[in-house]
């Protein structure tokens, strides 16, 4: 078994995870993810009464454990980006699968189930604001999963090079990478009500997802030629911003991982909801009913 010295696995004096502060023992089996730290209030506002075990925040990471109908859920705020979910995933699963007292990995695995709710923005028109979208592809701009090894042998190799052929990705970018989520989470999830498609994590809100303010993008149709793209009967459905490290990561550690977003944005139509928090609640609800 691997064993952890301190300056790879930083146990904080309490005997909690570095950046989550959060202890083994709080981390529940099923996990919901969210960026904004204020919404893991709201996913809790849904929690049994006297079921809350802990509440703990530090920086943009939140995380509150309780029971809805009995089940006993995590919900932890990554902030915005790929770049956290690193952060939370990594700490997650050392909290489900290292021994923090020996800094060992346990012999026996936890497989956390764990689903991230957030927003996006749709990329076809026959896409309504409104919509819930899981994504069963997740397309990562961001080069996190290029940082571990075996990242190939997770990643659908043919989605890739077509992809980045038809859209003529910047060459100097990171070479987009494409994983799946976990199928049997997925129709767990979805059921027959969400749409599914294939989502595009970018590495930036406004550039990355195609935006123009001041400075000019380097491939300036690349929204056109997203959305124009096709692979093996699959299309780009949305943009999110962190869905495939999420996905990615969950294959690496043996956890069942998805998105499912709502649709605030319509990029094609170029129209938007900022009144979409009731619907976020009513995904929330959808979500933890079957999670």
């Amino acid at each position: 078994m691997k064993t952890f010295p301190a300056s790879q696995l930083i146990i904080n004096a309490d005997g909690s995870a570095f950046h989550l502060h959060l202890k083994p023992e709080f981390l529940a089996d099923k996990v919901i993810l969210v960026g904004d730290q204020d919404r893991v209030n709201m996913v809790a506002s849904f929690f049994d009464e006297g079921s809350i075990e802990c509440d703990v925040q530090s920086r943009e990471f939140h995380t509150i454990t309780g029971k809805f109908q009995g089940k006993r859920i995590s919900c932890i705020s990554t902030g915005i980006g790929t770049d956290n979910c690193d952060i939370v995933m990594n700490e997650i699963d050392a909290l489900a699968n290292i021994d923090f007292k020996t800094r060992t990995e346990k012999a026996e695995k936890r497989s956390l189930d764990i689903v991230r709710i957030g927003t996006c923005g749709g990329m076809q028109e026959d896409i309504p604001l409104g919509t819930f979208l899981v994504s069963q592809k997740s397309i990562g701009f961001d080069g996190v999963l290029a940082f571990y090894h075996d990242r190939d042998k997770i990643a659908d190799l043919g989605f890739e090079k077509a992809f980045v052929d038809f859209v003529g990705y910047p060459k100097k970018a990171a070479v987009p990478y494409v994983v799946s989520a976990n199928p049997e989470l997925v129709d767990r999830i979805a059921r027959d009500d969400m749409m599914r498609g294939c989502t595009i994590a970018a590495n930036g809100f406004y550039g990355p997802q195609g935006r123009v303010l001041r400075v000019d993008l380097a491939v300036p149709d690349i929204n056109e030629k997203i959305s124009a793209f096709r692979y093996e009967g699959q299309r780009i459905t949305n943009y999110e911003m962190e869905g495939s490290c999420i996905a990615g990561l969950a294959l690496h550690m043996g956890h069942r991982a998805m998105t499912v977003c709502c649709v605030i944005a319509q990029r094609k139509i170029e129209a938007a909801n900022t009144d979409y928090k009731p619907r976020i609640k009513e995904l929330v609800h959808k979500v933890l009913e079957r999670i």
